[in-house]
């Protein structure tokens, strides 16, 4: 049984919806493009998959090992590829709340947001960068 579903609803806008929570989104162009910058593009909400895929896997550690990143936030950015069409690269800037973390809960949070399956779900032809900010 599928666990999502997308309809088109014309106009260049999609709503996606989460078949048991019944959660919704919408999604309109990239820029460029008639309608773009409604809401969420398809590549703006996978940027947005993959830091929240970051801040979850952070998040299970830090849980599991008494740390506390709560605050911690993202900053997204992406640029276009061509030949084929595609995202280029993604950008993450993640912007840890000041609770004095050693050196080696840093490194180890900073392997861990490596770890994220979204990221390793994105091709070679995807530049992932992630930068932390402590």
């Amino acid at each position: 049984m599928a666990e999502m579903k997308a309809q088109y609803l014309g106009g260049l806008q999609v709503e996606c919806e989460h078949l048991k929570s019944g959660a919704k989104l919408k999604t309109s162009p990239q820029a460029g493009q008639p309608e773009a910058g409604a809401t969420f593009s398809p590549t703006g909400l996978c940027a947005s998959a993959l830091a929240a895929c970051v801040l979850t896997m952070m998040g299970a550690y830090a849980e599991k090992n008494g740390l506390d990143i709560q605050g911690a936030e993202v900053e997204i950015s992406l640029s276009m590829a061509e030949e084929p069409h595609r995202i280029g690269s993604i950008t993450l800037i993640v912007n840890m709340p000041p609770k004095g973390y050693s050196d080696k809960e840093k490194k180890i949070l900073e392997r861990v947001a490596n770890t994220c399956p979204v990221g390793n779900s994105l091709g070679e032809l995807t530049e992932k960068k992630i930068v932390f900010n402590w």
